[in-house]
């Protein structure tokens, strides 16, 4: 009988521990999946509100703003980086489960260097889940330029918890005829 009131009186705080401790971990794991999407869209929407119009169309098609190389689920155009001071060409993509970006060396060079995660090793963006959808592009819409940046992001291997993103960043300089 001692030993039957035992395991009731420990059961009930053991399930109570374990479930408060699967609680704590998915919090903990929403934070970092919250604490990353906003770093990322953060780095992503500074330097899309810096793009140029690529005026010469050595980064991109000429006289355009923003360009989906390889679909929607990338984007690149030309910014001023004020660190080399020089246009460089950038793309924001997803490459293995993984938010990053590619830059040049200058504007003049045609290919782009090697990809920069921006989004942690254990956390994964899959290429379906991230779309920068343009709009604006043309001269004669009378549109700014703007990027619609939608992606999701889970931990690795894992469905839930899941952090859905979406936000509209429109460029700094005017779109004025060229």
């Amino acid at each position: 009988m001692a030993v039957v009131v035992f395991s009731i009186t420990v059961a009930g705080p053991t399930g109570l521990f374990i479930s408060s401790l699967e609680g704590q971990t998915r919090t903990l794991l929403l934070g970092r999946m919250t604490e990353s999407s906003s770093y990322s869209l953060e780095y992503m929407s500074r330097a899309l509100r810096m793009a140029k119009k690529d005026l010469a169309g050595t980064c991109i098609d000429a006289k355009t703003n923003y360009k989906n190389p390889s679909g929607i689920s990338s984007i690149r155009f030309l910014k001023y980086d004020e660190i080399l001071a020089k246009d460089i060409c950038m793309e924001f993509l997803v490459q293995a489960g993984q938010l990053g970006e590619r830059k040049s060396a200058n504007e003049q060079s045609s290919g782009l260097g090697s990809f920069s995660a921006l989004t942690p090793n254990e956390l994964e963006v899959t290429s379906t889940q991230a779309k920068f959808v343009i709009t604006g592009q043309g001269q004669v819409d009378n549109l700014q330029p703007r990027v619609t940046i939608y992606f999701r992001m889970t931990k690795k291997n894992q469905s839930q918890p899941e952090i859905k993103v979406e936000t509209t960043v429109s460029q700094r300089n005017l779109d004025i005829f060229y």
